[in-house]
């Protein structure tokens, strides 16, 4: 199965110029969010080291979650949105990282209609760039023709002819482009968000991820643990379109099935992808509960190696 995604990065490596520039690009970052945090570690030099530092990660997403984060003049969305537009990809990345909490947060203070202008300019600036990058073309993949015979089966009715045509499965359509937000268009935008997180996710801390599954599990139940304690608050649902609901399924796609070795990240994205699946019984959308049955089939077919079996191979206890 082939894919094609326009807004997959580069193989090039920089120059010696560009990683200069770079470098300069991430200093200059690094001194703008000191004077936003209480504390910046001597140890943050570089994108890299600001990507994956837990101090400056912890502190960023205690700010975003305060009750008056989000607003337009909020000086860490401000430099979100600002750090984005560097020319650095890897500092593209240290705003990818917080894209599960502002999303998260964002969908969850709809109903409180208050200004979010802070978070909308992040979501609609991450949203502009994919659809720059995709250049009118939607993101599809091949999905093989059973009709026609393989190695692996012999079709049901004879091929008359040679030629075959690309079965192709729209996995995100074509992007239109965007400069508000509107309630018609939340759902894509947020959802376009989280697509261009899960191109990159592999690049992503598994604390990010961590944070993604707790915000899953809110949206689907609206329940809220309250950090540090033990008692919960009870929020108004959020409603879970297929725009929002399929990207989440591929990030929580791969928190269960990953190569990773988080046994937290695991029981995160188990328990949401449950409550997402319950929701979806809940709402009696057909589609959603295929989609999330079919990711805790998968979940259970991994755990289990008597049901993880490839039958394409030669049971050798056969061989003669």
């Amino acid at each position: 199965m082939s894919s094609s995604n326009p807004g997959s990065p580069s193989a090039t490596a920089p120059s010696s110029s560009s990683a200069s520039s770079f470098s300069s690009k991430a200093h200059s970052c690094i001194q703008a969010l000191s004077s936003i945090l209480s504390t910046v570690p001597s140890s943050v030099s570089s994108s890299s080291s600001l990507l994956h530092d837990p101090t400056v990660s912890s502190q960023i997403s205690t700010l975003l979650r305060d009750p008056d984060s989000g607003s337009g003049d909020n000086n860490l969305c401000r430099w979100l949105y600002d750090t984005f537009h560097s020319p650095d990809p890897e500092l593209k990345l240290v705003v990818l990282r917080f894209v599960p909490i502002v999303a998260g947060i964002y969908l969850s203070r709809i109903a409180l209609r208050k200004s979010l202008a802070g978070f909308e300019a992040i979501l609609l600036a991450l949203y502009a760039h994919e659809t720059t990058a995709r250049d009118g073309q939607p993101i599809s993949v091949n999905v093989p023709d059973l009709t026609q015979p393989s190695i692996y089966h012999e079709a049901k009715s004879s091929v008359k002819t040679q030629a075959t045509e690309l079965n192709l499965a729209v996995i995100s359509p074509t992007l239109e482009p965007h400069g508000t937000m509107r309630s018609s268009r939340r759902a894509r935008i947020v959802g376009v968000a989280l697509e261009l997180y899960y191109s990159k996710i592999s690049q992503m801390p598994v604390s990010s991820k961590l944070e993604f599954c707790e915000f899953c599990d809110i949206w689907a139940t609206g329940i809220q643990n309250k950090p540090s304690s033990s008692s919960s608050s009870k929020q108004k649902t959020i409603l879970l379109p297929w725009e929002l609901l399929q990207p989440s399924l591929r990030i929580l796609g791969h928190c269960l099935l990953g190569a990773h070795k988080s046994k937290k990240l695991y029981e995160a994205a188990s328990i949401a992808t449950k409550s997402l699946y319950e929701r979806s019984l809940h709402d009696i959308d057909a589609k959603a509960i295929l989609a999330t049955s079919s990711l805790l089939r998968l979940e259970k077919m991994a755990l289990d190696p008597k049901l993880n079996v490839d039958h394409t191979e030669i049971d050798m206890s056969l061989a003669l």
